[in-house]
């Protein structure tokens, strides 16, 4: 085998690797982390460890080109130049934004480029407003809170009148 054949099976390799994430990503977030240093990507990659379901990895905008090509991430062709890291998230879609909006205090040098939603893609600052949306787990229990104040407010009232029927 030669090295030119060498080379295009490792780069097929990381297409391939890439494609595998973004079938199974609920979105992608790309970020330009230029200038971050070391102990700063650090800290960002055990973040977004931290929030869990969420992948970070940098790669060549050739080979995320190739493996955005065809599928419903392909709007963020626009925004692979320059240095791009990528944020994948498996389980809560806003994950990744949030994990990384919460770094961008720390490293202001750390920006969004742009994120992918459901098909939908959104710019840095769509991204950043994306990032502010509270988890799937804190809207839910927002719900939940907000159905059970009534609740107990009409329970009180009948049992006010149960106990002046009663007396």
């Amino acid at each position: 085998m030669t090295n030119l054949e060498r080379n295009r099976k490792a780069k097929e390799a990381i297409v391939e690797e890439i494609r595998e994430r973004l079938t199974r990503a609920k979105s992608v977030v790309l970020v330009d982390a230029r200038g971050l240093t070391v102990a700063q990507d650090t800290i960002l990659r055990k973040s977004l460890r931290k929030t869990g379901g969420v992948d970070y990895k940098v790669y060549k905008n050739s080979m995320m080109n190739f493996a955005i090509e065809g599928t419903e991430f392909a709007g963020l062709k626009d925004y692979l130049k320059g240095p791009t890291a990528v944020a994948f998230s498996y389980e809560d879609a806003t994950a990744a934004a949030s994990a990384i909006s919460k770094n961008l205090k720390a490293m202001p040098i750390l920006e969004f480029k742009a994120s992918a939603i459901d098909g939908e893609i959104y710019d840095a600052e769509k991204t950043k407003a994306i990032a502010e949306i509270p988890s799937r787990e804190v809207l839910l229990s927002r719900l939940l809170g907000s159905f059970k104040s009534p609740m107990a407010s009409f329970a009180r009232v009948i049992n006010a009148i149960a106990e002046k029927k009663a007396e």
